[in-house]
């Protein structure tokens, strides 16, 4: 493979440190305050209330709406272990594909919304190039360590 500047595996490295500051970002910009009293799950309720699919609706009224506090930690530290995951490059594959999980769960929350839809396609489509490329080739602790 030819590259200008940085090896391939060092150009893969760059887009996994990106997609690790974009869930830092993430999760940076969430007010954590009102995320743990349920805001954020109570914002998530009401865009599944409204769901054209009714797996959505339901899965969310199974799965998330009886554990409001639980999931509130649960979305605000996943993006937290992505974000710093992938920037560290520490089990990256299984980052990457826990970031991949939790962009198809965006997406589909979040079909009726054109900026999330784009937003949560292009980090997916980022975690599989990532992914398929072993980004952890190159500046990383998974290298440093010999994992994977």
């Amino acid at each position: 493979m030819d590259a200008i500047w940085l090896t391939g595996a060092e150009w893969l490295a760059v887009l996994r440190i990106g997609l690790g500051l974009w869930w830092l970002e993430s999760w940076r910009h969430k007010d954590k305050k009102s995320w743990f009293e349920g805001a954020g799950i109570a914002w998530a309720a009401d865009v599944a209330a409204k769901h054209r699919w009714n797996a959505v609706r339901s899965g969310f009224e199974v799965v998330v709406a009886p554990r409001t506090r639980t999931m509130a930690y649960v979305v605000l530290y996943a993006e937290l272990a992505l974000g710093l995951g992938l920037l560290l490059g520490f089990l990256t594959p299984i980052a990457l594909l826990g970031g991949l999980l939790l962009n198809a769960l965006y997406f589909a929350l979040m079909i009726h919304d054109w900026a999330e839809q784009g937003q949560n396609s292009m980090m997916a489509l980022i975690s599989l190039v990532a992914l398929f490329g072993m980004s952890w080739q190159s500046w990383s602790v998974d290298s440093a360590l010999g994992l994977f």
